[in-house]
């Protein structure tokens, strides 16, 4: 009994790591688009300079006709966003819309999922960091499975080649991420399954 469990936790185990290293080396090879089609709007999830940067740049090349800032601080005015971002007032005023009810990526993806459907928007270019992109498009696709997800890693760091393995930093970002990750999945499929049995009992009963 005893060596059976063993077996399994060490199965786990392996497939963990294996699974890290597969995540890892997937993230190391996501690259910044140089010239994404244009979609219908652009949504950016706060965490980096970097990221609202790229938002501003697609917004300002005509990559999508509104943005979405998702995740902003409460106490953050309008004012001092726009000062960030560089836009003028016109700009800012007529084309980018400001979430702040959104508090971690699952909320990201709900208010985001609102933000779409209020626009009928059939398309969207998602705006976040390499290490960030999988879960994200994952929150997003589980609410928006009808809309054109169009994903725009920023790369802070380059971790290509290996690379990844030499900065402690990043394995402890992709690692934390990786388990963030994980869990979504998990949730995604539980979401799933009690959906179809939820469908499945309500058939059964005549609802």
């Amino acid at each position: 009994m005893w060596r059976g469990a063993l077996v399994c936790l060490a199965l786990a185990s392996l497939c963990f790591v294996i699974g890290f290293g597969w995540f890892a080396n997937s993230i190391s090879l996501l690259k910044t688009p140089a010239d994404p089609p244009p979609a219908d709007a652009i949504i950016v999830l706060t965490g980096g300079q970097f990221r609202l940067d790229a938002a501003i740049d697609l917004l300002r090349s005509g990559k999508g006709e509104r943005l979405l800032i998702s995740g902003v601080n409460p106490v953050a005015r309008d004012a001092e966003l726009r000062e960030v971002t560089g836009l003028d007032e016109r700009l800012f005023a007529c084309c980018v819309d400001i979430d702040r009810a959104a508090l971690d990526t699952i909320g990201n993806a709900t208010e985001s999922a609102k933000w779409v459907h209020e626009h009928a928007y059939r398309s969207v270019i998602l705006v976040t960091n390499n290490y960030h992109m999988p879960r994200s498009l994952l929150e997003m696709r589980r609410l928006l499975g009808d809309t054109r997800l169009q994903p725009y890693p920023v790369v802070n760091s380059r971790l290509d080649g290996g690379d990844w393995l030499m900065k402690p930093d990043a394995v402890r970002v992709l690692f934390t991420e990786y388990t963030k990750f994980l869990t979504a999945v998990a949730r995604s499929v539980f979401i799933a399954s009690d959906g179809h049995t939820t469908v499945a009992s309500s058939r059964m009963s005549g609802d």
